[in-house]
């Protein structure tokens, strides 16, 4: 697959980077990575590899923009209040590089559901705050061979971690970290806890960052 004059333009700046170069930019145009939630962790991740020219995203979320969104989740903007966030998210996508294809689910991550959603990916990321959900994607990504770049924000503190266990050697697995949810009393949200608007897009980039790599297999 050429790269057209368009793109050349577009990605120069990756292009002429030399872990990257036209052939690494080619395999981020062909590459699909899945973003589990379009909130302050998954707004800045799916604008950022729009950006990056990673073709296919696909975009799971259930819920729809509330004005306390806002602060942080700067894929979606007042006038989309009320509308479902993977609509506002992917249409924030598409402005950015409408060569992209973002593919929205609007719908809850389940048992039932994550094997069919998660089988045409080469990459899975969280970017939930739902310990139930952390849980389903270490479980069904270590089956399937999918590595998963988490990440996880409250009030001043934020970490990313890659997870590929399924590979030889000390790879551990989200389970490994965490064996068990924490108990109700202790497990905060965002909106329990708070949490500081930019650093959503602190690690919410850094996530995109781990993602770029993971892809292109450089970096450690």
């Amino acid at each position: 697959m050429a790269l057209s004059d368009d793109q050349l333009d577009r990605y120069a700046r990756h292009i002429i980077l030399r872990e990257i170069g036209g052939a690494g930019q080619q395999k981020l145009l062909r590459s699909k990575v899945l973003i589990v939630g379009a909130g302050g962790l998954g707004s800045p991740m799916l604008l950022y590899l729009a950006a990056a020219g990673v073709g296919t995203i696909g975009i799971i979320d259930d819920d729809a923009v509330d004005l306390s969104n806002l602060q942080r989740q700067i894929a979606h903007g007042t006038a989309d209040i009320g509308r479902a966030k993977v609509e506002s998210a992917a249409e924030a996508a598409l402005a950015i590089n409408p060569d992209a294809q973002v593919i929205q689910y609007h719908e809850r991550l389940t048992v039932r559901n994550i094997k069919e959603i998660i089988a045409d990916y080469d990459l899975v990321t969280d970017g939930t705050d739902n310990f139930e959900i952390r849980f389903l994607l270490n479980d069904a990504c270590y089956f399937a061979h999918k590595p998963i770049v988490s990440g996880a924000i409250l009030q001043f503190d934020g970490q990313i971690t890659t997870f590929k266990p399924y590979q030889e050697g000390a790879n551990p697995c989200y389970r490994c970290l965490f064996p068990a949810p924490p108990s109700a009393d202790v497990a905060q949200t965002c909106g329990e806890a708070g949490v500081l608007g930019a650093l959503a897009g602190v690690v919410g980039s850094l996530q995109a960052v781990e993602v770029v790599k993971e892809l292109l297999s450089i970096g450690e």
